[in-house]
C-alpha cells in the first residue's frame, strides 16, 4: 500500500514511517504541518492517506480540513484521521455524507499495531474503521432516540458494526452464530427506521449518519 503521512510530532511521525515501512507498506511522503497536506496528496496520489486533526499552524483542526478537501479533489481517496481525544464534531463531519474509505481512530491505538494496521487496510480497501471510544461517545450522546429499543444484544452488535466489523467477525466476538448476527443487525435497522442491507460499510455509514443528525 502507497501513504502519506501527515503528522506534526516528529516522533510520532517517524514511528508510523517505520510501522509501515515494516509491514511492507510504501511511505511516500511525510509532512509536518497543514498547508503541506494536499500538495503532497496531489502529488503522490496515495493509496491511503493517515493525517493528525490537529496540526499547525493553528492546531485546531488542519489535519481534518485538507482530507475534506483532498477527497474533494480525489474522491473516494481513502482517508484515516487520527486525534488525541474523541472529537465527536468532527468524526462527524468526516463521516457525513454517506462516505466510504474513512477512518477515525485515537492515538493510543497506533501502539496496538495489529488493531492500527487492520483499521488502514480496512480504510483502504473502501471500508470505515471506528475506534470504539468513538462509537461509545455517539451512542451514550444519544439519548431519546429509537436507541432505547435497542436490546442490550443489539447495542452491542450496533457497536461493533458502526466499529467497521463484519457479520462473521461479530460473530466470533459475541460467540454467537452467524445467523443470530443477521437476525440482530435486522432488528436493529427495523427498529432504527432504516432498510437492512448486508453491504459492508454501507450499512455502518447508514447506522452513524442516523445518529449524526439526531
Amino acid at each position: 500500500m502507497r501513504v502519506v503521512i501527515a503528522e506534526d510530532n516528529a516522533l510520532l511521525r517517524q514511528g508510523l514511517v517505520l510501522l509501515l515501512t515494516s509491514a511492507g507498506h510504501e511511505v511516500l511522503a511525510e509532512v509536518g504541518s497543514g498547508p503541506e497536506v494536499l500538495p503532497a496528496i496531489l502529488e503522490h496520489r496515495p493509496d491511503a492517506a493517515v493525517l493528525d486533526v490537529r496540526m499547525p499552524p493553528g492546531f485546531r483542526d488542519e489535519g481534518l480540513r485538507a482530507a475534506l478537501e483532498a477527497r474533494e479533489q480525489i474522491p473516494g481517496l481513502p482517508v484515516l484521521v487520527l486525534s488525541q481525544y474523541v472529537e465527536e464534531s468532527y468524526a462527524a463531519e468526516l463521516l457525513g455524507g454517506g462516505a466510504s474509505g474513512v477512518g477515525y481512530l485515537l492515538k493510543d491505538r497506533i501502539g496496538r499495531v495489529d488493531e492500527f494496521l487492520d483499521a488502514l487496510e480496512r480504510v483502504a480497501a473502501g471500508g470505515t474503521a471506528l475506534d470504539p471510544e468513538v462509537v461509545a461517545e455517539l451512542l451514550i450522546r444519544r439519548r431519546d432516540s429509537p436507541l432505547d429499543s435497542l436490546t442490550p444484544r443489539e447495542r452491542e452488535v450496533l457497536k461493533l458494526m458502526a466499529e467497521g466489523h463484519d457479520n462473521t467477525m461479530i460473530a466470533k466476538t459475541l460467540v454467537v452464530t452467524d445467523r443470530s448476527v443477521s437476525k440482530h443487525i435486522g432488528n436493529v435497522f427495523l427498529k432504527l427506521g432504516l432498510p437492512p442491507t448486508d453491504s459492508g460499510h454501507r450499512r455502518v455509514l447508514a447506522v452513524l449518519a442516523y445518529l449524526n443528525n439526531q
